[in-house]
């Protein structure tokens, strides 16, 4: 009951939360990044993207159970992907501490990134800040930014999805600031 009043009270809200990220487009340049995934390897587009096509994941964090269910039916399609010639590659504000617990709660097998200083995601134009009173209703359910992004703070993604082909341009792209929406792994398999 608690989590349905929540859920409430962020669609009441959720206009009010952030200046509204765009997302970038199909048919635009993506750019390139480097940061480090959970096994501790730095992790490039332009190289990934040299085993081919890149689907590109930004998540909230561990404690949202729409970024778990997204995260694991991506691993449990995996072998799918991989044979259409592409890899997962996540992005998450969240610390690395955090990024294990989305593991264990996902069995996530593929990359996922700490975006330190939110680089990733204002290249890609996903990012936005809480407001006060957000952050305070997430504060009454437990959550702490700080404890949970460190430096990064009360900053989250729209969670998007972007489709990346090897010359490095978006041939899909999910967008949608309703944080319990998210595209199928059908609809992905289908765009590779």
């Amino acid at each position: 009951m608690k989590l349905l009043q929540f859920g409430v009270f962020f669609l009441l809200t959720c206009s009010m939360c952030f200046s509204q990220p765009k997302g970038l487009q199909t048919n635009d340049k993506a750019p390139d990044f480097s940061a480090k995934d959970q096994y501790g390897n730095q992790i490039s587009l332009s190289k990934q993207l040299k085993k081919g096509k890149v689907i590109l994941i930004f998540y909230r964090g561990e404690w949202c159970p729409f970024c778990n269910k997204e995260l694991k039916a991506l691993e449990d399609s995996i072998a799918l992907i991989t044979a259409k010639g592409a890899q997962v590659v996540a992005i998450s504000p969240e610390k690395v501490e955090n990024i294990s617990k989305t593991i264990e709660k996902t069995k996530a097998s593929y990359s996922i990134l700490h975006d330190e200083g939110l680089k990733i995601m204002k290249a890609y134009d996903v990012a936005f800040a809480l407001d006060a009173q957000t952050i305070k209703a997430y504060e009454g359910y437990g959550l702490d930014f700080t404890k949970m992004n460190g430096s990064n703070g009360a900053n989250l993604p729209v969670p998007a999805v972007y489709i990346i082909d090897r010359s490095g341009k978006i041939s899909y792209r999910y967008f949608d600031t309703d944080y319990k929406k998210r595209p199928s792994v059908k609809d992905l398999l289908t765009n590779l």
